[in-house]
């Protein structure tokens, strides 16, 4: 692997007691992979054969790569006749792992900003493998691969000012399960449980009272001329 294949990527911690220090990595480009899942719940429901799986929640992007440290390729590594680099690979492989321990400002791991050219990704580091492969004749690693996985990091306030993943002006279906009522069901779509009556209505319910665990509801979109009128 020569040289000029390799580019300089960072890792910027953003919170806690090292915040604003940057680790300089060697990222072999060759590839990273993006993966995202999802969470269902299985539903037993009585005189049914198979749970019904029900959706719970997105989960955050993965992001996986290899990073490459190597004191005699890096043109700034303490070998380099030109620049003498403060930091050896000894001491940013300690700097990496030491964003898996957890900071006694946060009381958490702290969240890193990655750069690799174009990219940026915000996240925690969830996993973190370690392979030194060369060594300086004292012992010291020279050159490591580091297989690292990324998780999503979004602050609470991010969060609450992206608009919902799925919002309430479409219509959806769903199932009753246990002692669920059109009240918790309003509360979970509208964040309005008095908008029951919405429900009921597109469902020719005349009591509330009269659902029951397995049934399927229409849950109609707010806009709904058929409903309670426009929302609040």
């Amino acid at each position: 692997m020569s040289q000029q294949q390799l580019k300089k990527a960072t890792i910027t911690v953003l919170a806690g007691s090292d915040k604003g220090k940057v680790i300089g990595v060697l990222f072999n480009p060759a590839e990273y992979s993006f993966e995202r899942a999802n969470a269902y719940k299985a539903m037993p429901i009585p005189g049914l054969g198979t749970p019904l799986m029900q959706f719970v929640n997105g989960e955050l992007d993965t992001l996986s790569m290899e990073l490459f440290l190597d004191d005699y390729t890096d043109p700034e590594g303490p070998t380099s006749r030109e620049k003498k680099e403060q930091k050896p690979l000894l001491t940013r492989l300690k700097d990496i792992s030491k964003l898996l321990e957890i900071d006694r400002d946060l009381h958490a791991p702290p969240p890193v900003r990655f750069n690799w050219g174009p990219m940026e990704f915000t996240a925690v580091i969830d996993k973190l493998g370690r392979k030194v492969t060369r060594f300086h004749p004292d012992g010291t690693p020279s050159r490591a691969s580091l297989s690292v996985s990324f998780k999503e990091y979004r602050t609470l306030r991010r969060q609450l000012e992206e608009p919902r993943r799925e919002s309430a002006d479409k219509s959806k279906r769903r199932v009753i399960v246990g002692k669920d009522s059109l009240w918790l069901l309003a509360a979970r779509e509208y964040d309005q449980p008095r908008e029951w009556v919405r429900i009921a209505e597109a469902n020719d319910l005349d009591d509330p009272r009269e659902i029951a665990a397995g049934d399927w509801l229409i849950v109609p979109p707010m806009e709904n001329p058929g409903g309670t009128g426009d929302p609040l």
